[in-house]
C-alpha cells in the first residue's frame, strides 16, 4: 500500500472519529469514535515506520504503545459507563442528571 492511500484512509478515520465525538449524545458512540481517531492514529504511524528510514522501527512501537493505551481507556470508559447505567438509567450526555430525579 503506498504511503498516500495509507494518509488519506487516516483522514477518513479520523474525521469521521472526530464527527462522532462532536455529534453523537450517546456515550457508547462517542467511545467507539475516540477508538476510530486512536486507529487513525495508528495507521499513521505504521505507515511512517514502513515508509521511512527507520531502523529501531519507533513507528511500530508507538503504535504499540497507542493500542495499550487505547485498551486501558476502553476498560476504564466502559465501567464508567456502566455506573453511570445502573446509577442513571442511560447514558445519553444531553440528558442532564437533575431530570433524572424527577
Amino acid at each position: 500500500m503506498s504511503a498516500q492511500i495509507a494518509v488519506v484512509v487516516a483522514s477518513v478515520l479520523a474525521g469521521v472519529g472526530v464527527y462522532g465525538v462532536l455529534a453523537r449524545r450517546n456515550a457508547m458512540l462517542v467511545l467507539v469514535a475516540l477508538e476510530l481517531v486512536l486507529l487513525a492514529a495508528g495507521v499513521l504511524l505504521v505507515t511512517a515506520g514502513a515508509h521511512g528510514p527507520d531502523t529501531t522501527a519507533s513507528g511500530n512501537v508507538l503504535t504499540l504503545f497507542v493500542i495499550t493505551i487505547a485498551a486501558a481507556e476502553v476498560v476504564l470508559a466502559l465501567a464508567v459507563l456502566v455506573a453511570a447505567y445502573r446509577a442513571r438509567g442511560h447514558v445519553d450526555l444531553d440528558r442532564p442528571a437533575d431530570e433524572d430525579a424527577r
